[in-house]
């Protein structure tokens, strides 16, 4: 602890000229929550006893991964030579499959701190987070991390930084967010450099909502950004978008543990507890006022996110789908990128079609499912969205293989997105030709510096959100990042797989792929699921088809019951008369027996794992 880190003053006192909105942003795994932690223990908000690496990731799933998914407010005390300055820090996660966190973090503050790893340099995401801040208008200060590093090399990545945003070396701070070396002044110069906030105190109140949870005993937790005029306890508050009104029981900051206050002021950053339950009452970008003699006009909110990938939801137990509601319903507080509708499967029976931004994305989200609400869920393969036109013209949206249409297609548009991928120049050829293999065009290529090229591609987004971070990360030795964004659609000769068992279409291992891809899919899938379906009494043909043309085959051969044990000698046509009568009622059988495919063949399937799967 400094000696500088004063107990901060009451909220409600803290004028606008002595609070600082900041929050960090970054490259997945360059340090934030680790310079967010020294800050925290030099501002003296947590003791060293008190003190855990990762202070601020408040979910085991974080800890474990290494990863911050959601994005943390803590309001932090500094002095300089004669006032104390109240700070209010937004930790932010990295990953692009979060960066609707990150934007909406950015519209509650004034300043960001561009933070990169001195061993590393800029990465894709650091790219992303950077022109999202500026498009904030906000002002950045640049800063390496990870100075303590044998292989840090500051000088390098400083110029590099510097042309960047435009500026001097000297400019950007050199710290380590694990010694703490530097971050005294990195806090000096949030204090200087970054605006002050402004509003109107006089003015009716308006704060804008930019995060929420949900907590079993107090209910809806709302996190706000003061814009203008102040929030007392007790007060009547309405929020614009649904015009609800409720009774302010406790108004406070976080520092990092909730502290009730006296009221919020302009340009302060808190939370709200009304003990409201109903989730759906508190709307990420929706503007809180009073309820008398409130604001008429409503703060301008954030614009919703696209979905990337869609995939079903289907709880094992068709018993907990109304807790699977509830627990989305949750989950949907506390993220609000997540979108979700019912929907029903021939297969797997009511569940729901879920959207995601990435495929990390969609796992931490089926993940906290399994560990916060305890359901046991299968997950359908990923896809995207389509645009599929018919003969006749009319246009069908497809988020589903099962939606796809059965008459003659007419063309079909994929989703396509700009992705930017940062690498050494060691590997630009082997990355041009993975990026090739999965049907990319290059936009350009930029040197940022001798060693490190930027390589521009426009890609269908439905090659990139399977395995194509994976393959990226083991081409490059792991030295590679990506970024992507949407670009809009393009038609492409995609058609849909159906698998058929016995005959009958099975909607849950049905996909869209492309008509080069087509045989491999079906080959894969029927090769899988021979493997996964336990023998039965008939035999059970498993088919991959193209509408009616079948371009794979596997057949799964019948148990069978040794009739002829009791034959011992005697005459050959007593045992060709008993294999007959087998062999018209297995033939009986498999016009009326119906193949059930076991919820452990629906999950290995789908996720792939086919090992130690085997039947017997």
């Amino acid at each position: 602890m400094s000696p500088r880190a004063l107990t901060p003053l009451p909220p409600a006192a803290t004028p606008p000229s002595q609070i600082r909105n900041f929050c960090i942003i970054a490259h997945i795994d360059h340090g934030k929550s680790t310079l967010a932690d020294r800050m925290l223990q030099i501002t003296g908000v947590v003791s060293d006893r008190d003190m855990r690496a990762q202070y601020l990731d408040r979910m085991d799933i974080e800890r474990e991964r290494g990863i911050t998914i959601k994005s943390q407010a803590v309001r932090m005390p500094w002095q300089d030579e004669s006032q104390t300055f109240a700070l209010n820090m937004i930790d932010t996660p990295g990953h692009v499959d979060f960066t609707y966190e990150v934007s909406r973090s950015l519209a509650a503050c004034e300043g960001a701190i561009l933070l990169v790893d001195a061993a590393q340099g800029i990465e894709a995401q650091t790219l992303a987070n950077l022109y999202l801040a500026l498009e904030n208008d906000l002002h950045i200060i640049p800063v390496l991390n990870k100075i303590d590093l044998p292989a840090a090399d500051p000088d390098k990545f400083a110029k590099e930084l510097a042309d960047l945003i435009g500026g001097q070396p000297e400019d950007v701070l050199r710290v380590s967010g694990k010694t703490g070396v530097g971050v005294e002044e990195l806090l000096d110069r949030i204090v200087r450099d970054i605006p002050a906030p402004t509003g109107d105190a006089d003015a009716p109140a308006r704060a804008m909502i930019f995060d929420s949870v949900y907590d079993a005993y107090r209910g809806v937790v709302t996190y706000v950004r003061m814009i203008d005029g102040s929030l007392s306890p007790r007060e009547r508050i309405q929020m614009m978008s649904t015009h609800a009104n409720h009774e302010l029981l406790e108004i406070g900051v976080s520092s990092p543990e909730p502290i009730p206050s006296n009221g919020l002021g302009v340009g302060e950053v808190g939370y709200l507890i009304t003990g409201v339950k109903d989730v759906r009452q508190s709307k990420v970008g929706d503007t809180v006022t009073t309820s008398r003699g409130g604001a008429t006009q409503a703060l301008p909110g954030y614009t919703d996110p696209k979905p990337m990938v869609y995939s079903g939801l289907y709880p094992i137990d068709g018993s907990d789908y109304s807790d699977l509601r509830e627990a989305l319903d949750k989950l949907k507080l506390s993220d609000a990128s997540l979108a979700y509708e019912p929907e029903t499967s021939v297969a797997l029976g009511f569940g729901f079609r879920c959207g995601f931004l990435g495929l990390l994305h969609l796992e931490i989200i089926t993940e906290r499912l399994a560990r916060e609400f305890d359901l046991d869920l299968i997950t359908t393969a990923p896809s995207v969205i389509y645009e599929v036109t018919t003969d006749t013209g009319e246009k069908v949206t497809v988020t589903n293989p099962s939606e796809y249409p059965d008459g003659r297609v007419a063309s079909v548009a994929e989703p396509m997105v700009k992705a930017a991928i940062l690498l050494p120049k060691d590997y630009v050829g082997t990355v041009m030709e993975l990026c090739q293999s999965r049907r990319g065009s290059l936009l350009g290529m930029e040197y940022f510096s001798e060693e490190r090229v930027e390589l521009r591609y426009t890609m269908p987004l439905g090659e990139i959100v399977f395995d194509f971070f994976d393959h990226l990360k083991s081409k490059t030795q792991g030295y590679a990042s990506l970024d992507y964004e949407p670009s809009g659609q393009q038609d492409a000769d995609l058609v849909k797989v159906d698998v058929l068992l016995q005959g009958d279409k099975v909607d849950a291992f049905s996909a869209i792929v492309h008509r080069d891809k087509a045989y491999a899919y079906g080959t894969l899938m029927v090769d899988r699921l021979r493997k996964l379906i336990p023998r039965q009494n008939f035999e059970v043909p498993i088919q991959a088809a193209i509408g009616a043309r079948i371009i794979a085959r596997e057949t799964i051969r019948a148990l069978r019951k040794d009739v002829l044990a009791k034959c011992y000698g005697g005459d050959i046509s007593r045992k060709r008369k008993l294999l007959e009568k087998q062999k018209e009622g297995k033939k009986r059988m498999k016009m009326v027996g119906r193949v059930e495919v076991p919820q452990e063949a629906f999950i290995a399937a789908l996720s792939g794992d086919v090992e130690g799967k085997e039947k017997k």
